[in-house]
């Protein structure tokens, strides 16, 4: 078996697609500003976590304006059980502030745009773009990195390098699913540290079942 190939993808793809038919973002929103708002959360906390902090967070503030203005000690406290608070909350009214100044209030369509926001990394941007905007991008997150490197899709330990390994072995058009199949199957099966490779369907196509000598 050829690892890091576009035939090694394609298996994937498809094979953690029949797994998991309903793969999707599992973090709750209603437009693009509720998900940049919501994946800003999400570092170091769990999407369940932020789901049940957005639910009233999303309420109270509904435009980029709100978070804004919004007094720094009482956001702190709206957002406080998604951890890191006091950096998270600053990271919010810069980044708010910007879109107030720049973009009219709106979130911007696009990686260079949103980059150049407060708190928001690649990651955070291909994550608004493929599931707000409908523009591919591969989510290199924790278990986008840990699983690609197991199956030896990549040899990269930086998320750029990752994302832009991934690219060359999919078309763009499965970039954003590839992203939420390995994210899934990170979380039920190839999980940190020890993956259950003998409940795993791409068992035969990984790399690091093969090393295991299974």
């Amino acid at each position: 078996m050829k690892y890091g190939t576009k035939q090694q993808a394609a298996k994937v793809h498809d094979a953690l697609v029949g797994q998991y038919p309903n793969a999707k973002c599992t973090l709750d929103f209603k437009n693009p500003l509720q998900l940049l708002v919501a994946t800003i959360l999400a570092a170091q906390c769990t999407d369940e976590r932020v789901n049940i902090v957005t639910k009233d967070l999303f309420r109270k503030y509904r435009t980029a304006k709100d978070y804004a203005e919004a007094d720094i000690v009482a956001l702190e406290a709206d957002i406080r059980s998604t951890g890191f608070f006091h950096n998270k909350a600053k990271a919010l009214k810069k980044m708010s502030a910007e879109l107030v100044a720049n973009y009219k209030g709106q979130v911007p369509g696009d990686m260079e745009s949103l980059v150049g926001l407060a708190g928001v990394g690649r990651k955070t941007a291909n994550v608004v773009l493929g599931n707000a905007f409908g523009i591919p991008g591969v989510v290199v997150d924790t278990h986008v990195s840990r699983v690609s490197q197991r199956l030896g899709l990549t040899d990269r330990k930086e998320p750029e390098k990752i994302e832009a390994d991934l690219m060359k072995l999919l078309p763009d058009s499965d970039w954003t699913m590839f992203s939420h199949l390995l994210v899934f199957h990170g979380r039920n099966v190839c999980k940190a540290p020890k993956p259950d490779c003998e409940r795993c369907v791409i068992n035969r196509i990984c790399r690091y079942y093969a090393d295991a000598g299974a």
